[in-house]
């Protein structure tokens, strides 16, 4: 989907402002895309990009709607004083150009404000999520390497990639000591009281689930964001499932799901296989991957503890 068309006032800024203001960072002799000196002020366009840029020790200095942080990502921790650019498809050109980012990472969804982008700082394109379907953890292994080099960071992005891989298996080892290794589930997000995105094989949750030694109850094929969006009563396709959801989710939501016929005939709400996880960013990366399995490992063992 495009972006809408920038508003007059901001055309008038990109044809207005001063050379200084939209001045890249210097780059390397021969080199069209590395800066000379590894940048400090980097400015995100995403949130998984963001939250792997925390996790390797430097924040973004601006994000778009950061106040959304704290519904979708919740950890790492997003810190303060970060600036709120608006909207991802219209940031704040303004805002940008005060900022004198040394660098800007993006992702191919705002592929078409790139050139735009571009006019403020070198700007980077990392994809992860993106045609053709794939493996989205294998792909944020590689997207994290190559913006740890963007950064001069290639040691703290290792670091994080083994942090990762050890958290992948901790969870692998753990499922299969309690007996929890090889258990069906579907895992979603409730778009309303009738629809449901449930993420496949190669999302970013389904990657998880394989490498934490659980099975993925979704096998239909998938979009490269990795999920479907789906009526409630077609998740009655893997009747041997567990249903896990993630908030956010208002209370409407849930107190229609009580009264409906529909829902009360689904085969996990009838074995009461029905599991709430607090929210894990799905177009996330490798830090949104370890807090998936922290959380299936607390609630599905907390589950077992109960009965």
């Amino acid at each position: 989907m495009s972006p809408r068309p920038l508003p007059s006032r901001r055309a008038l800024l990109l044809g207005g402002l001063a050379a200084g203001a939209l001045a890249p960072a210097r780059l390397a002799a021969g080199d069209g895309r590395q800066p000379v000196i590894p940048p400090s002020r980097v400015v995100s366009m995403d949130f998984g990009l963001a939250e792997t840029l925390i996790e390797m020790g430097l924040p973004p200095v601006a994000l778009p709607d950061p106040n959304s942080w704290a519904q979708w990502v919740v950890e790492p921790a997003l810190p303060p004083g970060i600036v709120n650019l608006g909207t991802d498809r219209e940031p704040n050109l303004e805002l940008l150009a005060a900022l004198k980012p040394d660098l800007i990472v993006t992702t191919p969804y705002l592929g078409a404000i790139a050139p735009l982008l571009a006019r403020f700082a070198p700007t980077r394109t990392f994809s992860v999520y993106a045609p053709p379907p794939g493996h989205i953890y294998e792909r944020s292994v590689a997207a994290t390497r190559a913006l740890a080099a963007a950064i001069g960071r290639e040691e703290a992005g290792e670091t994080l990639i083994g942090r990762a891989q050890a958290a992948m298996d901790a969870t692998r080892s753990h499922f299969t000591a309690s007996g929890l290794a090889g258990r069906p589930l579907l895992l979603v997000n409730f778009l309303d009281t009738r629809h449901v995105r449930v993420y496949g094989a190669g999302s970013l949750f389904g990657d998880v689930l394989e490498r934490c030694g659980l099975v993925n109850g979704w096998t239909r094929p998938s979009n490269y964001w990795g999920f479907n969006t789906v009526g409630i009563e077609e998740l009655a396709q893997s009747p041997a499932s567990s249903l896990v959801y993630l908030e956010p989710i208002s209370a409407d939501t849930l107190d229609t799901l009580a009264a409906s016929p529909l829902w009360r005939s689904l085969p996990f709400v009838k074995a009461d296989r029905v599991l709430r996880l607090p929210p894990v960013l799905m177009f996330g990366m490798l830090p949104s991957a370890m807090r998936f399995a922290r959380q299936l490992t607390l609630h599905l063992t907390g589950e077992r503890a109960n009965g």
